[in-house]
Order: structure tokens, then C-alpha cells, then sequence
């Protein structure tokens, strides 16, 4: 029984802590490395993160500043910074790129926030399902008690509830963290 609540929370947490990538990723405003996390560029015919072959670096709060370790790779860094949707314009600097990050305007403000619930939305919706599917493992199991399996829907469902006020407290963390200037 204690082995199926391990799976449960470890699952959980795993779609936590994707919820929390996600939301790094949403530029607020301020200069953050985790803005270019999930953006991939051409390096002899792979892709790979800009992470693996550049140093990121903040030396300004609305500024980053990307430094990659071969000078022959600022064309592709470029190219990927362009092709994603962050909606920052890269400039080269001799050997480096900056990004400067502009400051977000209220309508882009809500929309961010709107992208934020969206992403806690689908991880409420995969913690839920993960509540359903060891519901009904718990329902086919015939060594469970009627009595037992009832309390470990309970269980289950606490659990559940546990992890649905984290994302809500996540949510809001992030939305307060938008909307401040």
C-alpha cells in the first residue's frame, strides 16, 4: 500500500517540477539564464541547448549577455534566438550576443498570466489523471478490503489535494512575480 502512495507522490512531483521548467521560461521582465533554457541551435548537424555551448551570464538586471565558448557558433545562437518566440532581439557584440530585455507592457503582463494558468491548468489536469489511473488500480486489485480500498482513495485523494494547492501556490508566486514593474 505504501509502495503505491511512493509511486503516486514521486509522479506528482515529477509533473511539479515540469510545471516549474515551464514557468522559468516565461520572460517577466527581468534578465533570467532559464529564458533560453529550452532553446535548441544547429551544432555540427545536432541540436543542442545554447546552455552546452555558451556561457549565459546577468550583469544587468534587464540585460544577459551569451558568450560562446567557439566563436564560429554566434551565427547559429543568433538563428535559434530568432526562430524562438521569446521575442527579444539578439545583438553582436564583438565576440558575445546580448539580449536586451524590453519592459513588458500590461497587456503583455496578462497575457503571460494567462500562459502561466494554462500551464498549471494541464499539470492540475496530469496530477488528476494520475489520481484516476491508481484509483482504478487500487479498484481491480481484489486483495483490498472494501474498507481498505476506501481508505486509500482517501489517501490518494489528500495527496491529490496536497499537490493541487502547491500548483495554486505556484501560480500565484509566478502572477504576482508578472504583474510587479
Amino acid at each position: 500500500m505504501e509502495d503505491i502512495l511512493l509511486e503516486i507522490e514521486d509522479k506528482m512531483e515529477k509533473t511539479v517540477n515540469s510545471l516549474k521548467k515551464n514557468l522559468n521560461t516565461l520572460r517577466t521582465g527581468r534578465a533570467s539564464a532559464s529564458l533560453l533554457d529550452n532553446i535548441e541551435c544547429e551544432y555540427y548537424g545536432d541540436k543542442i541547448l545554447i546552455s552546452s555551448i555558451a556561457a549565459i551570464k546577468v550583469p544587468e538586471p534587464r540585460q544577459l549577455l551569451i558568450a560562446p565558448y567557439d566563436q564560429n557558433d554566434i551565427r547559429t545562437i543568433v538563428t535559434a534566438i530568432n526562430a524562438s518566440n521569446i521575442g527579444i532581439n539578439p545583438i553582436v557584440d564583438g565576440k558575445q550576443i546580448r539580449l536586451i530585455i524590453p519592459a513588458l507592457t500590461e497587456d503583455r503582463r496578462k497575457e503571460l498570466v494567462k500562459k502561466a494558468k494554462t500551464y498549471c491548468d494541464e499539470s492540475k489536469v496530469a496530477i488528476r489523471n494520475i489520481r484516476r489511473d491508481f484509483n482504478e488500480k487500487v479498484k481491480k486489485d481484489d486483495s483490498y478490503t472494501e474498507d481498505t480500498r476506501k481508505r486509500e482513495e482517501e489517501k490518494i485523494q489528500k495527496l491529490t489535494d496536497s499537490f493541487i494547492s502547491q500548483i495554486d501556490a505556484i501560480l500565484k508566486e509566478k502572477e504576482s512575480e508578472i504583474m510587479s514593474i
